[in-house]
């Protein structure tokens, strides 16, 4: 897949995707967890990326929902969804779940869907995916403890690009090498011809660490995991709680990562624990062995006498001999004694091992008063402690990254497969809430529902009555008001968008025959003016011309190009509610027995709400289907409905309701009054 004809990807776009290993699969797959982890790609923007992918997949031209109000049905579908996700990465991944209608998309879904509506959601995987989140690549990794060497300009370049973490330098020969190893406690030398050159300090040859970054920034691996840690353990603890089968052993991965700290060093190393500490207290050490080695000394002295012959006090005086020649004189072994016991303090109190010699040389042997630590030497003594505790890590880290890097593919897999089972529990979730079935996708036009429900009432689920409807080619739909008109025909647009989406429907059952396009057009508030009427009949007028006409597309933000929404390639199915609010009645009645005929003629599938079910029926030159929701009647005042629309019934009006129940009544209309008013509604 070539990435720049994926709609929505630019050449600055590609660029980013291509820094991912396998771009294409990302795009093929819908895979937006992986499409997020490119560089300034966020989780919206991969959504989009991979709807546009999916439609060039299957060649898919948009345009299903093309009106408002059909982009309104699949924006409350989509969230019926989303509401039921626990990451946000699902909730973004169900965004490129979108009504088509070509086939091989939908099956695609459909597949997906009913796996999922296997899924048992449970409450502890729920509690578990609620700390999973798409793994992040960290782009701020420096190190400053290590250098790349070459003589080459050209692998100069490479280097930096390859393995922008560290310096890299250009040497010409190993005196300059040489002066790097002092400078660097590491040093990776990239050309073969270095090899055997005897360089004091750490200093590698490696020519082939272009290939292998992570054995010199072993970091690299590290941050990763380090950054992603508490991801990685609640992506195990979903697989564990779920009974998923894991890309990995997970706990040979999360031993591993208790190895790490969260700024991406090595934990649990008693070695390097060691030299580390020892660096960190080496100064305090110094500093109190000083102090043993002056008590020893002060209360030697003090306890001491010390009686100087005349002539000897003449001779040390006039050798110009001090406190010094007097301590060496008189108390040497107690000097040695208190020189012997800081020594081993510093060695003890730093733990020292295989530095313990340079340690001791930091108390000179020569008496003096007090006693001193050598500066040259404890420099020297940090010099090693240092080397060696970088050099140790450097080992760890290699060690601890070659193990994690060999894992970082399966990481990557436990936390995408966890992020998936959250969009497929929120599909099962749907499904069981608003007890749904898959419905059968037909290549026939028309709808059928048998106990729907619509989810998208302002009244709990439980309490919505089911409906049974069934459509083919183009009907009236008759009923009271507040009988349930608007909210069968929002049945069947949610019925009609989530078949094509893939998805299950709120039904016991349903089939719904594959359409190209929704045009849902909502009641309209109030009479229009003049211009807002001709831009009215021109949508219809383009909906049934035999032109080619183009429709936005909501989900890629671009007009697509299309044949004539009418023509037999692309059927499309149209609900209106109550047009005739557009104009004057008469007219109104007239308009819409006109647009029917010219839909019954495109073999469109339509349902129009409308109370001039009659008069379009007269106003109608061929037949035309009316179907009513009958109203039982009124009791105390309020309106009994039967929700399922009756095929073929003209339904009686609120009004003529009224009248009936006070022609019935008979106490009030001696005159016969209201009779001869319910004879007008013949």
């Amino acid at each position: 897949m070539e990435l720049e004809s994926v709609p929505g990807v630019g050449a600055k776009t590609a660029a980013a995707l291509r820094e991912l290993d396998d771009p294409e699969a990302a795009l093929r797959d819908g895979d937006v967890a992986s499409l997020a982890r490119a560089p300034g790609i966020s989780e919206g923007r991969a959504a989009r990326i991979a709807r546009g992918a999916i439609r060039a997949e299957h060649d898919d031209p948009g345009g299903f929902t093309a009106t408002k109000r059909a982009r309104e049905i699949h924006e409350d579908a989509l969230s019926l969804l989303t509401e039921r996700t626990v990451t946000d990465y699902a909730a973004k991944r169900l965004e490129t779940i979108y009504p088509s209608g070509v086939r091989s998309r939908i099956e695609e879904v459909r597949a997906f869907a009913e796996s999922a509506m296997t899924r048992e959601p449970d409450a502890a995987v729920l509690d578990a995916l609620s700390a999973v989140e798409p793994l992040s690549e960290p782009g701020d990794v420096r190190v400053r403890d290590r250098c790349l060497a070459t003589r080459d300009a050209e692998r100069y370049a490479d280097a930096q690009a390859a393995i922008p973490e560290v310096s890299v330098e250009v040497v010409d020969d190993a005196r300059q090498l040489a002066e790097l190893a002092r400078s660097y406690s590491t040093v990776v030398a990239l050309d073969e011809a270095f090899a055997g050159v005897d360089i004091e300090g750490d200093v590698r040859v490696e020519p082939n660490a272009l290939e292998e970054p992570e054995s010199v920034v072993p970091e690299r691996v590290l941050t990763f995991f380090a950054r992603n840690r508490d991801r990685i353990r609640a992506a195990a603890e979903v697989h564990r709680v779920a009974d998923l089968d894991a890309p990995c052993d997970l706990d040979t991965l999360l031993s591993a990562l208790d190895q790490l700290d969260e700024d991406g060093s090595v934990s649990g190393d008693e070695e390097l624990d060691r030299l580390t500490t020892a660096v960190d207290d080496l100064d305090a050490a110094v500093s109190t062995a000083e102090s043993v080695a002056n008590d020893h000394l002060r209360e030697a002295i003090e306890e001491q006498d010390v009686t100087i012959e005349g002539t000897d006090l003449l001779s040390l005086v006039e050798r110009g001999a001090g406190v010094d020649s007097l301590l060496q004189r008189e108390l040497a072994d107690e000097y040695a004694a208190a020189v012997e016991k800081a020594r081993d303090h510093l060695v003890d109190a730093l733990a020292l091992r295989d530095m313990e010699v340079t340690a001791r040389r930091a108390f000179p042997d020569e008496p003096a008063y007090p006693v001193e630590h050598s500066e040259d030497v404890v420099a020297r003594l940090r010099e090693e402690l240092t080397a060696a505790r970088d050099q140790r890590a450097t080992r760890r880290k290699r060690e601890l990254a070659d193990d994690l890097a060999e894992m970082r593919e399966d990481a990557a897999s436990l936390v995408d497969a966890a992020l998936e089972l959250d969009v497929e529990l929120a599909i099962a979730r749907f499904a069981d809430d608003f007890d749904c079935v898959m419905p059968d996708l037909t290549e026939s036009e028309g709808v059928a529902i048998e106990g729907g429900r619509s989810p998208l009432l302002d009244v709990p689920f439980e309490a919505v009555e089911p409906v049974d409807y069934d459509v083919e080619g183009v009907t009236v739909l008759s009923g009271v008001n507040s009988g349930g008109k608007t909210s069968t025909l929002d049945l069947v647009a949610l019925v009609t968008t989530l078949a094509h989406m893939g998805l299950p429907v709120p039904a016991e059952a349903a089939r719904v025959g594959r359409i190209s396009e929704l045009h849902y057009h909502a009641k309209t508030q109030g009479t229009l003016d003049a211009g807002a009427f001709e831009a009215t009949l021109r949508e219809f007028g383009d909906l049934v011309a035999d032109v080619d006409h183009r429709n936005p597309d909501p989900d890629d933000g671009a007009a697509t190009d299309g044949p004539a929404a009418g023509t037999d390639d692309r059927p499309v199915m149209v609900l209106v509610d109550e047009l005739e609010s557009i104009t004057e009645p008469g007219a109104s009645a007239k308009i819409m027995a006109g647009i029917l005929e010219a839909l019954g003629e495109r073999q469109a599938t339509a349902i129009f709400v409308s109370h001039l079910a009659r008069d379009i029926r007269e106003a109608a030159e061929t037949e035309i289907s009316i179907d009513g929701i009958e109203a039982k009647g009124l009791e105390d005042g309020e309106l009994r409905v039967e929700r399922s629309p009756v095929k073929g019934k003209l339904a009686r009006s609120t009004p003529e309701l009224i009248v009936e129940k006070l022609a019935d009544d008979g106490t009030d209309d001696s005159d016969g009054f209201y009779s001869d008013l319910l004879g007008k509604f013949e």
